[in-house]
């Protein structure tokens, strides 16, 4: 069953949907937005992620990240580590529900929001029993830096203009320190990652990083001639799928 959802963190309220089937011990899968995205991402593909998963019998919890979607809170206070925390927050939501099997439950992450998922296992690795990465934004302080070069930084409001997003000064100086590889490669456990071989945004090479410097046992799935966000019915699918078997 289809659902919204509230949850607080810091007194601002997380709005997300979860996706529960019948039963009880179930798994569970938590879906993480990428930058600028929501809880439905392009062609609401989150969505037809949760809706496959809940055929399976697998549960799923897609939340906005504060400053995102319907969330409370506004972008320009948005950083990568306090989405970290909100993802911390979900999680241990997540985990405590009564009809979820706490030992079974799977983070999965796009762009952006697979660095943070990326972020999280490392923090975390005993609470989460598999991870899934889709075209994941590990070199995201090398691809914020070439993209401030189209950004009009707005002195009164600490903050870059990006594109009609306000993104504020911290975001760009916390990821000049942030150390990914050291930080993700705490995780030890099973890794999905699925990249697009013409994603633009990403490099797919990216993805061969996480498991050069992170998961050397990871499964590393490209999707042939694919973009970013998986712009066609099959490449969708392809993904899909994928992420069915790998959570089952």
């Amino acid at each position: 069953m289809q659902k919204s959802i509230e949850i607080e963190h810091k007194g601002q309220i997380l709005r997300g949907m979860q996706h529960i089937p019948a039963g009880n011990n179930l798994p569970a899968v938590i879906l993480f937005h990428g930058f600028t995205g929501t809880k439905l991402e392009p062609h609401r593909f989150f969505l037809k992620i949760s809706r496959a998963l809940e055929k399976m019998g697998i549960a799923s919890f897609r939340f906005d990240f504060l400053g995102s979607g319907e969330s409370d809170g506004n972008f320009e206070e948005m950083t990568v580590l306090s989405e970290v925390r909100e993802a911390r927050t979900i999680l241990e939501y997540v985990r405590s529900q009564p009809s979820i099997d706490k030992e079974n439950t799977i983070v999965l992450g796009f762009s952006m929001g697979g660095l943070v998922a990326s972020l999280l296992a490392g923090e975390q690795p005993a609470d989460i029993k598999k991870l899934i990465l889709l075209a994941p934004a590990g070199t995201l302080p090398q691809i914020i830096e070439k993209q401030m070069g189209f950004a009009t930084f707005i002195e009164e409001l600490n903050g870059y203009d990006l594109g009609g997003n306000l993104l504020g000064k911290d975001f760009v100086t916390e990821l000049k320190n942030l150390e990914v590889w050291e930080r993700a490669a705490r995780y030890t456990n099973d890794v999905l990652l699925i990249h697009g071989t013409n994603d633009q945004a990403v490099h797919v090479e990216v993805s061969s990083l996480y498991r050069k410097n992170c998961y050397p046992h990871a499964t590393l799935l490209h999707i042939e001639g694919a973009d970013h966000t998986f712009n066609s019915y099959k490449w969708e699918q392809e993904v899909i799928e994928a992420i069915c078997n790998f959570s089952s």
